[in-house]
This record gives C-alpha cells, structure tokens and sequence, in this order.
C-alpha cells in the first residue's frame, strides 16, 4: 500500500505551521496569557492610576498578543520567497519503507523509524523528523488518500508518536 500526491507550500500553510509551533509550546501559551492579563490589568487600572500606566498596560498587552503573529507572518513570507524548493512542487511518496519525497531530480528518504512524531491539524498533516524540523503537507494535497496514509503511520510508529486528531479526517 502506498500514498502518492504533489504539493507546493504557500505563504498561508507556511504561517499555519509556525503559528502551530508558536502557540502549541510553553512559550507560546505564557506569551498568551501575560497578554490577556496586562489587557485585564489596563481595564482595571482605568481611571485608578495616571492614564499613561494604563496606556503602557494596553501598549504592552497589544504588543504580547499582535506582535507573535505578525512577526510569523513576515517570517513565513520571506521563507517562501526565499527558497527555491518551497516555490516548486514536491512530489511525495509514503509507503512501508518510509516517506519518499523528490523535486526533479533530487530526493530524500525519511524511513518510519526516523519520524520523530506526526501530527495532524485542522489544515495540514505534519510530519516531524526532530522537534523543530517537519514536512508541512496540506491537507487538500493528500485529499481523498488521507486515511491510507493514517493507516500506514499508525501500522509504523508507536502510538506516543502520532497526534492524528479524529476530528480533523
């Protein structure tokens, strides 16, 4: 049994994927929550204190909560613009030996027992070869063949390596 199937990484899957990885650590969640909370605290130091402690309140808890986003944004533009393989499309093959991925005349080899974890998300099936580094594969690319590639990682990675949420098949 094997999953074949052809993509290009946009600007949009790219941000998706570090957004992912932002908010999906300890970092991200503090980032969030120190953000929520000096919003609280301008709201309710609003008229308690001089306006402009209440101005650097709100100033700070707007820079906690946009800046994060924003700066992936840019960062996942310039990563797109500046690669040439990102540009072109990457041919993928997964099967029993492992994920086959090839772009004209280059290709790389990632066997099963190499997959650091795979995860799937709302839009994107991510495939993890260490903790930062993945194959980001849009969904819509593995289209109506998503379930054979589940059925082939969970056949070869131990479960505490698969974060394939049933609700995002």
């Amino acid at each position: 049994m094997s999953v074949e199937f052809d993509t290009t990484i946009t600007e949009k899957d790219m941000y998706q994927f570090n957004l992912y990885h932002a908010y999906h650590g300890f970092q991200g969640i503090v980032a969030t929550l120190v953000g929520v909370w000096v919003l609280i605290m301008a709201v309710i130091t609003f008229g308690k204190v001089e306006l402009m402690y209440t101005l650097l309140y709100l100033a700070f808890g707007v820079a906690f909560l946009v800046y994060v986003p924003v700066s992936l944004y840019l960062r996942s533009k310039q990563q797109i613009k500046s690669s040439e393989i990102l540009k072109q499309a990457l041919h993928y093959k997964i099967d029993d030996a492992g994920i086959h991925v090839s772009q004209g005349e280059e290709t790389a080899d990632l066997e099963w027992k190499q997959i650091y974890k795979m995860i799937s998300t709302k839009n994107s099936l991510l495939i993890y070869s260490n903790r930062i580094n993945a194959y980001v594969i849009p969904r819509e690319a593995v289209g109506d063949q998503y379930e054979k590639l589940v059925g082939l990682a969970v056949n070869h990675l131990e479960s505490y390596r698969l974060k394939l949420n049933p609700f995002h098949i």
